[in-house]
């Protein structure tokens, strides 16, 4: 398989694992900063034993040139998780999903901004397209649907921004490689969300349940470490 063609797969494997992880986050009885924490946490340790059974190093030299561009999208990681997991509380699922994939249409709009990149008349004709339906789909326009469900729309939408962040500025981190730059992206967002739980929700694990601490591990390992890892 071309790298080309195994890099597709890569992205299509990691946005299905996301697609997934609304059912089981909302298993998990702690609050969306804490769960985003938690996530960071586990993704990361399980990362730090995958580089150190292959023996990786982290250059250095590289992450100092890139330090400030890994800060921030470890800060946008952190925050996007929360927007995304307090969506979920407030609309349904696939509402929520659907207003968090909002984000490829918010880079699509930035690329040819920031890089210079061009669209074509049919790619710009499958961004309207797309847009429309997306609006259409999550019922934007629907007034009469109640505040809860565009607090959630809302929600997903902050978490869209912030996502589309995260996969712009990537973009412009050249010296660190794929597992690295997700890895310090992790300890990034530990820093950003830790003192926020402190100072706003505190910790809640004992009060998880076998299920919870299931769904929590899954989270933790396949949608973050896993799928991440994937896509970047």
């Amino acid at each position: 398989m071309s790298t080309h063609n195994r890099a597709r797969w890569m992205i299509i494997s990691a946005m299905a694992i996301w697609g997934t992880i609304g059912y089981f986050v909302r298993n998990i009885a702690v609050s969306s900063a804490e769960l985003a924490l938690y996530r960071a946490v586990m993704a990361a340790l399980l990362l730090t034993g995958y580089f150190v059974c292959t023996r990786t190093r982290i250059s250095l030299r590289a992450i100092g040139k890139e330090l400030p561009l890994l800060l921030l999208s470890g800060m946008a990681m952190g925050d996007n998780w929360i927007f995304l997991f307090e969506a979920y509380k407030y609309t349904t699922v696939s509402v929520a999903t659907l207003s968090y994939y909002f984000a490829p249409v918010l880079v699509t709009l930035s690329c040819p901004i920031l890089f210079k990149e061009k669209l074509g008349k049919l790619q710009w004709l499958c961004f309207g397209m797309s847009t429309l339906g997306l609006a259409l789909i999550t019922g934007l326009g629907d007034l009469s649907a109640g505040s809860s469900h565009l607090t959630g729309i809302a929600f997903g939408l902050g978490a869209a921004v912030l996502y589309a962040s995260v996969m712009l500025l990537n973009k412009s981190i050249k010296g660190v490689s794929g597992l690295q730059r997700t890895y310090l992206q992790f300890l990034a967002a530990i820093v950003i969300l830790l003192p926020y739980v402190l100072c706003t929700s505190g910790f809640s694990l004992q009060r998880l349940d076998a299920p919870g601490w299931v769904n929590l591990l899954i989270v933790g390992g396949v949608h973050t470490c896993l799928a991440y890892c994937l896509y970047f």
